[in-house]
């Protein structure tokens, strides 16, 4: 033991060290690396749940309506004129001295009545001389008649000339041609008599008397109007349509003024009276002008309406409302979802996928708060009514149906008078 050399006994010991360190190194390296690798998890799983979260982006929202079709009326709105349906003034047809008035002013009378009484003594007397004149021309015709019976078996007998027959049967046929012309005579007589006594030709009221009792009236001499009946149970209204409502209703096969039976549909009229409320009647339209009148560009259109109440007077004015078509089937949509611009008007529609498409459209007439859609919408396509100023195409947004209360205001506004009425 004693023998042993330092330096070799030095030398193993640090060997043996190295030996040791060199054996465990590894070991140490590796747990090193786990608890590394184990710091950068929790530093990825502290990011991730600390790290702060992005907001999706929000969808524009948008209130939709389903597109339906609906029979459309198309109405034209008119300034109109009441006329009665008959309107007959009576005249005195014959001269003299108003004898009496059988009626009571402003009431109403019945076709053939007696209304004046005209002086008719004279006319008695025409009619009397007229009738003298008649028997007379009658007596000298059975004279005439008996003569040339007379004188024909003479003649035959060579009793009697020629010229004897001839004058006879002349004599004859002249007294028959003088009765004639005395009957024609006394029924001249008979009706200028009648004329006497003016009666009304139609039924209807009558308005207060232009002539007193005791004036002259007459077509000549006097006055000739006496006074006025107007059959207003039935009353027309008169109204003007331009020439181009004509164009638009033959370009539709609707011909104004017409029956046509194969349509569902007649063109019927109401009217406002001058309180603003709406006449419970309707009339239906019976006469349009074949020509337009070149001065105003106009024609003249008429329509027939029951007056039962007398509520419309003759020469009063009004507002008129014409059903000029009904569309069948027809594609409407509120106004304001409409976008108008120089290239057209266009729409948003919203797909399937929520995706809004610009799509260009035909419109039509306006009717109310709404359009019609010629071409390029088709039943059941879902449209833009509200919030579309937002929006471009192709765009994605959250589409919402229309509001109760806004279709509710849609009804009303577009409904007509007969159902704002009814309501």
């Amino acid at each position: 033991m004693d023998n042993i050399h330092p330096k070799k006994t030095l030398y193993s010991k640090v060997r043996t060290g190295y030996e040791t360190v060199k054996h465990t190194t590894p070991h140490h390296k590796k747990a090193w690396l786990v608890i590394i690798l184990l710091l950068l998890i929790v530093a990825a799983a502290i990011y991730f749940f600390m790290r702060p979260k992005t907001q999706p982006a929000e969808l524009p929202t948008v209130e939709v309506e389903t597109v339906k079709a609906n029979n459309v009326n198309i109405y034209g709105e008119y300034v109109g004129r009441i006329r009665a349906q008959q309107f007959v003034e009576i005249h005195a047809r014959v001269e003299g001295y108003l004898e009496s008035m059988l009626f009571k002013e402003g009431s109403y009378i019945k076709k053939g009545q007696t209304l004046f009484v005209i002086d008719p003594r004279l006319y008695k007397a025409h009619v009397n001389k007229a009738r003298a004149q008649l028997n007379k021309a009658r007596a000298q015709a059975q004279k005439a008649e008996r003569d040339l019976k007379r004188i024909k078996p003479l003649y035959a007998q060579n009793a009697a000339s020629q010229l004897d027959l001839d004058n006879a049967t002349a004599a004859y046929e002249s007294a028959n041609a003088e009765v004639i012309v005395s009957e024609a005579d006394l029924t001249q007589a008979e009706l200028t008599l009648g004329y006497t006594r003016v009666s009304s030709p139609i039924s209807g009221f009558i308005s207060e008397r232009v002539a007193d009792i005791g004036t002259l009236v007459g077509p000549s001499g006097g006055k000739s109007l006496l006074a006025t009946v107007v059959k207003s149970d039935t009353v027309r209204v008169d109204f003007s349509m331009t020439a181009l409502d004509y164009l638009r209703s033959k370009d539709r096969n609707v011909n104004l003024g017409s029956s046509d039976p194969g349509r569902k549909w007649n063109s019927f009229v109401t009217i406002t009276l001058a309180d603003g409320s709406v006449y419970p009647h309707k009339g239906l339209v019976d006469f349009a002008d074949p020509q337009v009148d070149p001065k105003t560009g106009t024609f003249s259109v008429r329509a027939e309406m029951p007056n039962p109440d007398r509520s419309l007077l003759p020469g009063e004015f009004t507002k008129v409302k014409v059903l000029l078509d009904v569309r069948e089937q027809a594609i409407e949509v509120p106004t304001k979802s409409l976008v108008i611009e120089k290239g057209g008007a266009y729409i948003y529609v919203v797909r399937p996928d929520s995706v809004v498409e610009k799509r260009f459209i035909e419109t039509g007439p306006e009717i109310g708060n709404s359009t019609i859609v010629e071409r390029g919408l088709a039943k059941g396509e879902k449209i833009v009514v509200e919030g579309y100023h937002k929006l471009t195409h192709s765009m994605k947004v959250n589409p919402v149906p229309v509001t109760t209360q806004a279709k509710e205001k849609k009804i009303k506004e577009t409904a007509t008078p007969d159902a704002r009425k009814e309501e």
